[in-house]
């Protein structure tokens, strides 16, 4: 995700002088194309999150359109009161990226991992949160966020991660894209999560489970027209998200459902469980330890006997 990010970041720069990319201190080499054919308007803003949140919203104050990236929890959790004071109370357009979201930084410890990000930021006012589920929708995402005219929040993974898609989509801020759909199943994904949500339908399908996958890309806002449509048309809508299941995906559909006279289906919430990872290991390995792996996935499914 990291490298299409970079690519179409560079592709857009070249038509919109309007374009700044400040970093914190990362991914130097991998923007040498940018800076190149951007000259000028690349910052490395080095280990300061707050300054760099902070210049940014004057950027964009000053009609520019910055681009703030660098590791995830970085971005977000450090610096989370100049996003709220100084983003989203002035209401800028500033397009913050988070690279290596949820638990794409294993291998480091809990202080990379982000499963607290979403929760955070759709919380504030004139912030949209994005989690794009492969290459294609970070490449729609990017585009999309620097049109808007207010804080935008788009999580990504790492780099490595498969390709859903395989060729260009209909892609609009707010709005689902359904791959599949589910007559007993519906899987909500967001982020870097989407292929894994692919893997447990494709694994139910095999079980005699008829069942469907969406790319919910946006939290915020959320598609409440999709949501309807999905609760009215199957026996269960699952979120799967790599963030804890207090306050991200299933955390929003869940407020969105109480307020609503939906009949049928039941909610089952999938997301990383309310405590720090204390293990060392790759992502997939901390996917089973939180149980957020496809096959964890399809026996919380399968446990639902009564409604399948």
């Amino acid at each position: 995700m990291r490298n299409a990010f970079a690519k179409q970041l560079t592709a857009l720069g070249e038509q919109d002088e309007r374009i700044v990319l400040l970093s914190g201190d990362i991914g130097n080499r991998m923007f040498d194309d940018f800076k190149q054919r951007c000259p000028g308007r690349f910052f490395n803003c080095g280990i300061a999150e707050g300054n760099m949140m902070s210049m940014a919203a004057g950027l964009a104050m000053s009609g520019m359109r910055p681009v703030v990236y660098t590791i995830t929890p970085f971005v977000t959790t450090r610096c989370l009161e100049q996003i709220r004071v100084d983003v989203c109370y002035h209401r800028v357009p500033v397009v913050i990226m988070g690279v290596g979201g949820g638990l794409a930084y294993a291998s480091l410890g809990a202080t990379h991992h982000s499963c607290e990000d979403i929760g955070f930021l759709r919380l504030l006012p004139n912030m949209a949160v994005v989690c794009p589920g492969d290459a294609v929708e970070t490449r729609a995402a990017l585009k999309a966020a620097i049109a808007c005219e207010h804080g935008v929040y788009v999580r990504l993974g790492k780099k490595g991660e498969p390709e859903v898609h395989s060729g260009d989509i209909d892609f609009e801020l707010g709005k689902a894209i359904v791959l599949a759909k589910g007559k007993q199943v519906t899987l909500v994904s967001t982020g870097n999560m989407l292929p894994v949500a692919v893997e447990a339908a494709d694994l139910l399908q095999a079980d005699g489970i008829e069942a469907g996958v969406a790319s919910m890309h946006t939290v915020k806002p959320l598609d409440t027209g999709f949501l309807n449509q999905a609760f009215a048309s199957c026996e269960v809508v699952v979120t799967v998200e790599e963030h804890s299941a207090i306050g991200g995906l299933g955390g929003a559909v869940a407020e969105w459902l109480s307020e609503q006279e939906v009949a049928g289906a039941k909610l089952l919430r999938i997301g990383t469980a309310d405590h720090f990872l204390h293990e060392a290991g790759n992502q997939q390995h901390a996917r089973e330890c939180y149980q957020i792996d496809a096959a964890s996935i399809v026996e919380r499914i399968l446990s639902l006997e009564s409604r399948l």
